[in-house]
């Protein structure tokens, strides 16, 4: 196996230590997925060197041309303060002429913002939930065929921000209220959905043209508050105490359809091309007790932590933590861009 130079991009305040010892679980969740991955391309026998994305892009152009990476492993999940920055990133990476891992710019775009994603799924006639989306500043009016109850959320955020159980709204006047919180805490566009009842399942895909799907993963609630909707709040993704309290864990899923599962399959891979994604991402769907299954949303570069969901699903289908990532390595070596054409 060849040795590389990678240039390891990660968030600002993301460079992890060394080890893990004297470090909180709190903690170490602030840099998890970085030092997994750092740990994994050591492993591996590639040179690294850490360069974080604060909001510049000059240290990115020093670090490239100093040091002449053979790859920029890509960690970023913003920039400057803005979701939609990352796609930005890329683009200049790609003018720079280095190669990256993980999705496209044009990729990130089409999947970042939740509305226009659904709009080209309805397009060719894949699932996805009823919505109507509420810009900043300007006053709510839901549409007469948008039907209660609805799930409130950012438009471009990601990793649940801004979800809670209040999320979920059953008349007009709760609907204003929790599309005000969006735009005044969360500070973007807000996105409402048709809540769609049923099994929230996680749908892993690697590949560029060559696309490989991982086993079905489900997010499991064993102990919520009676009546609580299983929705995946930003405190269940992130209060490991309120985790361990209320069962919240994830697993392959078991119990499906006869059929589903190749079926979810091909309907993932769909997505990824329709959407012109690269490299990997997760599909978030709902399927209901009738077998329809709805689309969610789609994640380009979603979290690498070796135990979060991605990086599991990959080993139940035969890949260690460490393969994964010489994968992703190779899949961005390999990946056709327009400069390269």
């Amino acid at each position: 196996m060849r040795r590389l130079r990678v240039l390891a991009l990660v968030p600002e305040g993301s460079i992890p230590p060394t080890d893990l010892e004297g470090f909180s679980e709190k903690e170490i969740a602030r840099w998890k997925m970085e030092y997994d991955i750092l740990a994994a391309l050591g492993g591996l026998g590639h040179f690294v060197e850490c360069v974080e994305g604060r909001g510049d892009l000059a240290p990115i152009r020093e670090a490239v041309e100093r040091w002449k990476p053979h790859m920029v492993f890509n960690m970023l999940e913003e920039f400057h303060g803005y979701v939609a920055f990352d796609q930005n990133v890329v683009g200049y990476l790609e003018l720079l002429r280095v190669p990256y891992t993980g999705c496209n710019p044009r990729g990130l775009v089409l999947a970042r913002d939740k509305a226009l994603t659904k709009k080209i799924l309805s397009y060719h006639r894949i699932r996805v939930p009823r919505f109507g989306v509420f810009p900043r500043r300007r006053r709510v009016r839901r549409s007469a065929r948008l039907r209660f109850p609805l799930l409130v959320k950012s438009l471009t955020e990601e990793a649940s921000t801004g979800i809670s159980q209040a999320s979920i709204v059953r008349d007009d006047a709760q609907l204003a209220k929790r599309v005000e919180f969006i735009h005044d805490q969360v500070g973007s566009d807000a996105i409402a959905e048709e809540y769609i009842e049923g099994r929230e399942l996680y749908l892993g895909i690697l590949g560029n043209r060559r696309l490989q799907t991982f086993p079905l993963w489900e997010l499991i609630f064993e102990n919520l508050p009676e009546g609580a909707p299983n929705i995946a709040t930003a405190r269940i993704k992130f209060d490991l105490e309120y985790q361990k309290r209320c069962g919240i864990t994830t697993r392959a899923a078991r119990g499906l359809p006869e059929g589903s599962d190749g079926r979810i399959a091909h309907l993932g891979k769909r997505i990824y091309r329709v959407l012109d994604l690269s490299g990997y991402a997760r599909l978030d769907l709902r399927l209901q007790e009738d077998g329809q299954v709805f689309v969610l949303e789609a994640n380009p570069n979603p979290d690498l932590s070796a135990d979060e969901d991605f990086a599991l699903s990959a080993e139940a289908a035969g890949l260690t933590f460490d393969r994964l990532v010489q994968r992703i390595l190779n899949l961005g070596l390999t990946y056709s861009k327009n400069w390269a054409q």
